[in-house]
């Protein structure tokens, strides 16, 4: 873990995954540097982009995205790219890998009902050039959800 990083790096990190609202101060006492150089050190640390964002999760379904869909879809090899930029530019994707294997593109993304998914499949993925094959998936239950390496 944070391989190459000071210890006190990898401390400010730990805590910042906790708390990502936590103040300079409180995580200057508790690695016992002073408020400054924390502050230096996070700005260090987001400049050599080992910190890529602070941000707030918000609940999709508190904003009405009650279908949270998985899409397998394999496009045609010259295509790949300009499919995964065209589906990252939708407001209701929030993932787009490239995979190895027979599936070229894994998407996620937050639908509000199942006239919606259907809706955004036929317009949004299946016009796609190069789609050659579209998987759905719904998501019945959750387990695990971490949005960052701890």
């Amino acid at each position: 873990m944070f391989k190459d990083l000071h210890s006190s790096d990898r401390k400010i990190i730990e805590l910042l995954q906790q708390n990502a609202r936590m103040s300079n101060a409180e995580i200057a006492r508790r690695v016992h540097m002073s408020r400054a150089a924390v502050g230096d050190r996070i700005q260090h640390l987001v400049k050599t982009k080992v910190i890529q964002e602070f941000s707030a999760v918000i609940s999709a379904e508190a904003l009405g995205y009650l279908v949270p869909a998985f899409f397998e879809i394999e496009v045609l090899p010259g295509k790949i790219i300009s499919t995964a930029k065209k589906l990252a530019e939708r407001p209701e994707v929030s993932i787009v890998y490239q995979m190895t294997g027979p599936t070229s593109l894994h998407v996620h993304a937050h639908l509000k009902d199942p006239q919606h998914l259907a809706v955004f499949m036929q317009e949004n993925i299946f016009t796609l050039p190069g789609v050659q094959k579209v998987t759905s998936y719904l998501l019945l239950q959750r387990f695990k959800s971490v949005l960052n390496v701890r």
